[in-house]
């Protein structure tokens, strides 16, 4: 080139780039010459160049910016025949005025005592001659040197130019950070409640003058990323040490710096140009790193050093002030393998708040949801949402998910009062189609149908108007969110009614019996002392530090010690599910303790955590069942001892997992052999006084207490709350057992349009048939399966019983043995009339497998 200058020797990349855009331009518009307009309109399209975050500081329009430079390319002559890029390699030429351009850059260069030529050299020296068409034009906005080196200034600091990249280099932080302090300045953060005590941890940690980096540790959802927005405002508003005043906190974005990094090398340049611009902020920047784990293996491609190792340096040095964020499990996995890196941290635990702290937390969120949606929250709405979120999202942690709820609840309620009901809308719908067909009606000159129609529209618009006005009378004009919306969202994930919900405990609690025996059928000495401690239990007078109750049941097969634990747990916690069932048949040995609480470290099973402890702790609002106690280890008795006795058990990873909430069963088959004495005892002698039967009973309960003080040690009997012996069932209580059978049944039937009917004698028969005294009711089942819905289903199959029908089950006269089936209500056939009110019987016995 004329000159002897050559402008790609020791230009940077992004100069080079300004470059090869010049010339691409100098094609685009047949210009025969590359000129200074082209250099600077190529400098301004360059949108992650300086050019254009220098001219935005300075408050310059960029677009009119270009307007104008491309107006005056727009008069420069033009040549026919260059068409391409390819073509002006080969006759291009650069002008005079951009060969002392380059020269000027060159001098900006070295009086800024930088390697390279960057693009901020190229604009200076654009505004270095007053006089020049560039210069005037980027006057005219008010840009000029002074300006120029003011703002870049505040773009590059002290940063020299040393290397081809180092313009992508300048604010890197910025451009791969959130600056937290800035957000607290600007009221953007949300407010954080009752972590005065771990915020002041941190602030501890961070005062330090070795080793003073914390690291948060704690389950997704209890607030780390909430601390580290709490240090950012406490230091805002100077609540802080003297030496943590007017620092800079910064969440540094991981994905981002290793997002794009194509080529090796690319992510440790980013990640070094990161540090060393907090190094010479000298300890005014403190960087959060959310989710701390991911730094351990980032950008750590074959042949290069993931970003741990690169921050080690820095950490130990006490260059850069870092605070981590991580849940427990990634620590330990990621985190305490590398020791190096582990020992430059502090650990900081952060524990799930209360109820009662996640209620205040609550309230200190409240103005920002009222805010965003427009509506009210009341107090009861927030006091639901930590508690049902408590009890039945048991799958993740406080305070999160009870924020998920208010808000959701929230959006639900914003929707609810834009939204009309269905029938509404189907009215609507109805009211236009009326229309439609009523114009149609005009257009085909039928007006007698178009008087029809019009007088249909005129009542059915009436009626809307009515219904509409009653919906919106009744519905929340006051934009309020209550305790029952937010039962209503969690009542959709977890399939609860939401009147279970939000049913008062204290008078539930007493009509405990009655509720329980909807279920179960006789047992009333089990269901009263079963009632009793736990009533005792949730009026507080119980050890909070035990477990809500503890029971043994003892009693033959069949007589509903299974089925009392299901309405347990279905009246306690609202679902049948709420139970982990252990049996203990599989803990006969020493080493099987391991799988209730999870495998020490390095055994295997380590990760997989105990079948118990996992299960408590995922959801600890429910019944634990220990089925046959007495086949397991005496090791095993040992962990029991501490569960029954503290409410807690430490698992195989060392956390505590609290049995505070649950109802701890354990069964048995210790003295059922004196218990079925005692029902044989009873059937013979039936008509002796009440004295001898409470005689006989206690003689019972003693022999039963002898070989359970046999089987246990007594301090494990000495734990528990009541032992509870079930007794056999009689004829009666088993009649009622088919009741409660039947309705389900019955239910089936309804869902396909037809009634079963069962007459006394029925009954009778199933509750006959059905009883063992030796399996108890256990044998009722099948004997409805086989007498009952095998000849049901047949029937349905062979199109006996049609929708509509009343089925009638009764003995059948001529064989007492067998059933008779009979419709006493017919459906109306359209095809044949005639069928209505004949009755048609059909026999039991006469069917294939009627009387087995």
């Amino acid at each position: 080139m004329p000159g002897g200058v050559n402008p790609f020797d020791k230009f940077t990349e992004k100069a080079q780039e300004v470059l090869m855009t010049s010339y691409q331009l100098l094609a685009e518009q047949h210009h025969s010459q590359l000129d200074v307009e082209h250099i600077l309109l190529a400098m301004l399209q360059q949108k992650d160049g300086i050019t254009p975050q220098i001219l935005e500081k300075l408050g310059a329009d960029i677009n009119l910016i270009k307007r104008s430079v491309q107006d005056e390319l727009d008069v420069t002559p033009k040549i026919q025949g260059q068409t391409g890029f390819q073509g002006i390699q080969v006759s291009m030429y650069i002008t005079p005025r951009l060969q002392r351009l380059f020269v000027n850059a060159e001098q900006e260069r070295e009086r800024m005592k930088d390697d390279f030529i960057s693009t901020e050299h190229i604009l200076l020296a654009v505004v270095s001659d007053p006089t020049d068409k560039a210069a005037k034009i980027l006057k005219r906005f008010m840009v000029d040197r002074e300006s120029i080196y003011q703002a870049l200034q505040e773009v590059r600091g002290n940063q020299r130019v040393t290397d081809p990249q180092a313009e992508s280099k300048y604010q890197i932080l910025a451009k791969y950070s959130v600056d937290l302090s800035r957000l607290a300045r600007e009221n953007k953060l949300d407010p954080v409640i009752g972590r005065e005590e771990e915020i002041r941890r941190v602030m501890q940690v961070l005062s330090r003058r070795t080793k003073n980096n914390p690291v948060l540790i704690g389950e997704p959802g209890v607030g780390k990323t909430a601390i580290a927005e709490g240090l950012a405002q406490k230091i805002v508003s100077g609540d802080v040490p003297d030496n943590l005043k007017d620092k800079r906190v910064v969440a540094l974005d991981m994905p981002g710096l290793v997002a794009g990094s194509k080529f090796r090398g690319e992510f440790e340049e980013r990640l070094k140009a990161v540090i060393e611009e907090v190094r010479r902020a000298q300890g005014e920047v403190i960087v959060f790193i959310d989710e701390l784990h991911t730094v351990v293996g980032a950008g750590g491609a074959e042949g290069a050093i993931d970003a741990s190792n690169m921050l080690k340096p820095p950490l130990a040095r006490g260059e850069l002030q870092v605070v981590g964020a991580t849940t427990l499990d990634e620590y330990r996995k990621h985190i305490e393998k590398d020791a190096a890196l582990e020992r430059r941290f502090a650990p900081v635990l952060i524990g799930e708040p209360s109820v009662e702290d996640t209620i205040e937390m609550l309230r200190g969120l409240r103005p920002k949801y009222e805010l965003h949606h427009n509506l009210k929250i009341t107090d009861e709405a927030l006091v639901a949402a930590a508690e049902l979120s408590e009890r039945y999202v048991t799958d993740r942690f406080l305070p999160d998910k009870a924020i998920d709820l208010v808000d959701e609840a929230a959006s639900k309620v914003r929707i609810d009062m834009f939204s009309q009901p269905p029938e509404l809308k189907q009215m609507d719908a109805r009211l236009k189609q009326l229309n439609d067909d009523m114009e149609l009606a005009v257009q085909k000159q039928d007006y007698e149908r178009a008087a029809r129609m019009k007088y249909e529209i005129s009542a059915l618009k009436q009626e809307f108007e009515g219904k509409r006005n009653t919906w919106f009378a009744e519905k929340k004009i006051d934009d309020v969110v209550d305790e029952e919306d937010i039962a209503e969202v969690v009542s959709k994930s977890t399939g609860i009614p939401v009147s279970r919900m939000l049913e008062g405990e204290m008078k539930k609690l007493l009509l405990m019996e009655e509720r329980l025996h909807e279920r179960v059928i006789g047992q009333d000495e089990a269901i009263v002392a079963v009632s009793d401690a736990i009533r005792r239990a949730r009026s507080g007078l119980r050890d909070p530090n035990r477990p809500i109750g503890s029971f043994i049941f003892l009693g033959p097969t069949g007589v509903g010690k299974t089925e009392l634990v299901k309405a347990l747990a279905e009246f306690m916690f609202d679902s049948e599910d709420a139970m982990v069932r252990i049996d203990m048949s599989e803990y006969g040995e020493k080493h099987t303790v391991s799988r209730l609480i999870g495998s020490p470290p390095g055994y295997v099973g380590y990760d997989e955590g105990g079948q118990l402890t996992e299960a408590v702790r995922r959801r600890p609002y429910q019944i634990v069942l220990f089925d046959e106690i007495e086949k397991a280890h005496h090791e095993v008795f040992n962990t029991l001892l501490q569960l029954l006795d503290d409410g807690r058990l430490t698992d195989g990873h060392g956390r505590t997992v609290d049995f505070k909430h649950t109802i701890v069963i354990l069964t048995s088959n210790v003295g059922t052999d004196h218990i079925k004495q005692r029902a044989l005892g009873f059937t013979v002698g039936a008509n002796r006084q009440e004295s001898e039967d409470a005689a006989a009973d206690q003689k019972m309960r003693e022999q039963v207490m002898s070989d359970l003080r046999e089987q246990f040690r007594p301090e494990f009997l000495n734990r528990i709350d009541e032992i509870i012996i079930f007794s056999h069932l009689n004829q009666e209580q088993i009649k009622k057992i088919v009741r409660l059978m039947m309705k389900d049944v019955v239910k089936r039937l309804e869902s396909q349009g037809m009634k079963l009917v069962l007459t006394e004698a029925a009954l009778d028969f199933f509750a006959k048939e059905g009883y063992d005294r030796v399996y108890g009711a256990r044998p009722l089942r099948r004997v409805i399966q086989r007498k009952l819905e095998n000849v049901l289903s047949r029937m349905l199959l062979d199109g006996k019983f049609k929708q509509g029908d009343t089925i009638q089950v009764e003995l059948n006269p001529e064989a007492l043995t067998e059933l008779r089936f009979t419709i006493v209500e017919q459906a109306q056939s359209v095809e044949s009339p005639q069928v209505e009110g004949e009755i048609i019987e059909q026999t039991a016995g006469a069917l294939p497998g009627a009387s087995n």
